[in-house]
């Protein structure tokens, strides 16, 4: 008889996981973070989580693979695959214009489309001075849009690009009108719940929220001090929701594993938009898209909040994800670390 066939193994990621951990370090060290959560994934599965420093200073409390950390603007993605739901399921147009879901909000000089707002190039407003230390409670997504409502756009949509956190406010209200229901309930019921993601939450400053980690920013003088208390409850769609970093890479290859969203959907979040002349913005609906020095192609986004800085990024072609965050508001949680990481398990 022939011999059997040898069963299949799976790659050993040793060395290049013991690579990642030095990067992970140095990047701790070099800026004195509280904390650091690193979590690597490699065609569909999770090669690699681990927490570094940190998530309370004063307690000394480590930061693991569960903690909880502010994903900041990563939540625009998430917010995206709720849209995408919605396209999948023709219950939204990604062209048509936004009062066919917000009647209320104010029509301006030209009329905006949703492709518009989600791709940046609408002209709505970012934060102006300290918005983005908001600490009052806003109860509703219509409540919030009221921060820029009635302010007029920054240009012609279409013919420019300027980055707004706001108008991903706005398309958490097109969700609701799409989907019937209020925002937060269909994220949970039609996202969250779906891919498994339990770490993933709109951060309720007056709930207890299991492993959330404790926020710093550093001072003038160079001391990490604790984060100013803000209350995020204005901008849940567009820098919002908390999660661990293992929930990230599972979020991620969700897009790449055809059965949570249609191919053809996932393709298009990811095709880059173009203004009126032309000119390419690098930003689909809800995620950067780029290629790197060797022709690969990235979809990524980055995280800025009040005491947190985080980063996702995706090389399709080669199924590797990474996810890194930390508590501390200084941190270098950019594009190219997670490349360098990422590099290391082609």
């Amino acid at each position: 008889m022939p011999a059997a066939a040898a069963p299949a193994t799976r790659y050993d990621y040793g060395a290049a996981v013991d690579s990642a951990r030095r990067v992970a370090r140095a990047i701790l060290e070099d800026n004195q973070l509280p904390g650091l959560s690193l979590a690597i994934g490699v065609d569909s599965r999770i090669v690699h989580s681990e927490g570094f420093g940190f998530a309370n200073l004063e307690n000394r409390v480590p930061v693991s693979p569960s903690t909880r950390m502010r994903i900041g603007s990563i939540s625009k993605p998430v917010t995206a695959a709720a849209m995408a739901q919605l396209v999948d399921r023709g219950r939204l147009d990604l062209d048509a214009e936004i009062q066919q879901y917000v009647p209320d909000f104010p029509a301006k000089r030209w009329p905006i489309t949703v492709r518009q707002v989600a791709g940046h190039i609408a002209g709505i407003r970012h934060y102006r001075a300290d918005e983005n230390l908001s600490a009052r409670r806003y109860a509703t997504v219509m409540d919030g849009l009221a921060i820029f409502a009635d302010d007029s756009l920054l240009f012609e949509p279409g013919t420019d690009y300027s980055y707004s956190s706001y108008g991903w406010n706005l398309l958490s209200a097109v969700v609701e009108g799409a989907a019937g229901v209020p925002f937060l309930e269909f994220m949970r019921r039609e996202v969250f719940e779906p891919l498994g993601l339990r770490s993933i939450v709109a951060e309720h400053t007056d709930s207890i929220l299991e492993w959330r980690s404790d926020f710093y920013e550093r001072g003038d003088d160079g001391r990490l001090l604790r984060a100013p208390y803000v209350d995020n409850s204005y901008k849940w769609a567009g820098g919002g929701f908390i999660s661990n970093t293992e929930d990230l890479v599972r979020f991620a290859f969700a897009h790449l594993d055809g059965e949570f969203l249609k191919p053809e959907t996932v393709a298009e979040l990811w095709t880059d938009q173009r203004t009126r002349s032309g000119e390419e913005t690098n930003y689909g609906i809800g995620w950067r898209s780029e290629r790197d020095e060797a022709g690969r192609h990235i979809v990524s986004h980055t995280g800025g909040s009040v005491g947190g800085r985080a980063v996702l990024i995706i090389y399709p072609a080669e199924r590797v994800v990474v996810a890194m965050a930390s508590n501390g508001g200084h941190a270098p949680m950019s594009v190219e670390n997670a490349r360098a990481i990422a590099a290391l398990f082609f």
